[in-house]
């Protein structure tokens, strides 16, 4: 993904991002899939590191993340490569990934368990 490919509406209180994803439900074969991902109930977004790189650059989501209390509200973290993370304040965990359109062949599949 690229910056471009990050919104947040802060009206409809909503993170969302389209990224490609390793298709780990069509093993053996090695497939991505482009895939929308939003997050609703977000109070705020804290961003580091993203204004130092090009606009242009790849963005490789490697975790995601939450510490929070009992009510599920708190903080999730998207880490992504270059040291860059989004902080996303929710008042509960409210996500949704859907796919959007069709497969295609990956040349090399993640070397971790999904």
């Amino acid at each position: 993904m690229q910056r471009a490919d990050l919104r947040f509406d802060q009206q409809r209180r909503r993170f969302a991002f389209v990224a490609n994803r390793f298709a780990w439900d069509a093993l053996p074969e090695k497939q991505r899939r482009r895939a929308g991902i939003h997050f609703d109930d977000v109070e705020a977004v804290q961003v580091a590191g993203l204004q130092r790189l090009p606009a242009d650059a790849v963005l490789s989501l490697l975790a995601i993340t939450h510490e929070g209390t009992e009510t599920l509200a708190g903080t999730i973290t998207l880490s992504f490569s270059a040291g860059i993370s989004i902080r996303l304040k929710v008042a509960c965990i409210n996500v949704t990934l859907a796919d959007l359109g069709g497969a295609w062949e990956a040349a090399l599949a993640p070397s971790h368990e999904p």
